[in-house]
């Protein structure tokens, strides 16, 4: 089990941050997450696993003025 945005969701071996993001259903295009405290960024998103326990958090774009 992981935990995404302080909800737990089912892991599964070999999980890319691409596959996560597809698996939650979410639509919205994250530039970065946070896995365990480590910044991941969308160019790395194929390649990056998941670890059994992890917490991630999906960062969005954040505009303001």
């Amino acid at each position: 089990m992981i935990q995404v945005d302080g909800k737990a969701v089912p892991w599964r071996k070999d999980m890319t941050v691409t596959a996560l993001i597809r698996a939650l259903g979410e639509t919205y295009d994250y530039p970065a997450v946070r896995i365990n405290n480590r910044i991941v960024s969308r160019p790395h998103f194929d390649q990056t696993t998941v670890p059994d326990g992890a917490t991630v958090y999906l960062i969005p774009l954040v505009a303001g003025g």
